[in-house]
């Protein structure tokens, strides 16, 4: 019985050990930068994209990337981007809608968090008096609460790929996407073109290299990056939750082993991902979905930047 107690007791604190030792920094392996020529694209004049944030919630960096301080307390973003196109808008995730009290209730209790609540992205859109109808849909990255929630207040398509599709049919963590888009009409998209930027395969939504779409699996089975580039040549990638910080980027952080078996499907495609997204770092900026500071180049929806006209959902 001694042994048996001693060796419960020295498993226990091998545990304890290693789950300390996967909070402390210890960065990926530097991946080769992309140096081949970026895919062509030849986004429209009137093309332009605004950030829409929605709230926030607390975090302390200790959990969201390895090497994080535990007194680093952390807004975490729950950001939308509109995607302006002559061919009709995309909104990148919706944020925090009108019932995200309810849809935070639906947490386990040590999920939850302090949260602060700014406007949804529909009373934004409606103060501009932004006409509907424009809107051809939500490409979510994924399909979390804290990037669905404002889908509840948008009668418009919600872009799902067939691998994230299967996940919310599984997933509790998919709970609040069950109940957000019962009565949403759900766009299939599939992932019909070549490799992208390191990316196994790709979707470009409007043909023209403006909006792309990739798979990028493992934090949820059809978590996806979505490449944006402008017509004055700057590019952008909305990776999601590949990381929850801009450190997970700029040191090369994944999150904590703990963090990543709890909120990863595969932790090593998402390690995979990060890795793709570390090389394009000095040729786009990468927006990590829930880092503040990351939305700092792209303007607020409440500027007067002239709004182009649509042709309709296609």
């Amino acid at each position: 019985m001694t042994s048996l107690w001693t060796a419960a007791v020295l498993a226990g604190v091998g545990a304890v050990l290693l789950a300390v030792r996967s909070f402390r920094p210890s960065p990926l392996p530097a991946p080769p930068p992309w140096t081949d020529p970026l895919p062509d694209a030849s986004p429209p004049a009137e093309m332009a994209i605004h950030q829409l944030p929605t709230g926030t919630y607390e975090n302390r960096a200790v959990l969201a990337y390895r090497g994080g301080s535990f007194g680093d307390l952390r807004k975490f973003a729950a950001t939308a981007v509109l995607v302006q196109h002559p061919a009709g808008d995309l909104l990148i995730d919706a944020g925090f809608g009108a019932n995200v009290d309810e849809h935070i209730a639906t947490m386990p209790s040590y999920r939850r968090s302090p949260h602060e609540l700014g406007a949804t992205v529909r009373d934004q859109l409606a103060a501009r008096d932004y006409d509907l109808a424009r809107l051809r849909g939500v490409v979510i990255t994924h399909a979390h609460w804290d990037h669905v929630s404002g889908v509840q207040d948008l009668d418009v398509p919600i872009w799902l790929n067939d691998a994230e599709g299967r996940y919310v049919d599984r997933a509790k963590d998919a709970a609040v996407f069950r109940d957000v888009s019962r009565h949403r009409e759900i766009h299939r998209y599939a992932f019909d073109g070549p490799p992208y930027l390191g990316f196994p395969s790709s979707h470009d939504v409007h043909g023209d290299g403006s909006v792309v779409i990739v798979e990028a699996g493992g934090h949820t089975d059809g978590s996806v990056v979505v490449f944006v580039a402008l017509p004055d040549g700057r590019r952008f990638a909305f990776i999601g939750d590949l990381t929850w910080q801009m450190e997970g980027v700029t040191l090369r952080a994944e999150r904590p082993r703990l963090l990543r078996v709890l909120a990863d499907v595969q932790p090593e495609r998402v390690r995979d991902g990060l890795l793709r997204v570390i090389a394009l770092a000095d040729r786009v900026h990468v927006v990590p979905a829930h880092d503040v500071r990351a939305y700092d180049p792209i303007p607020l929806w409440t500027s007067d930047e002239r709004v182009p006209p649509a042709t309709g959902r296609g």
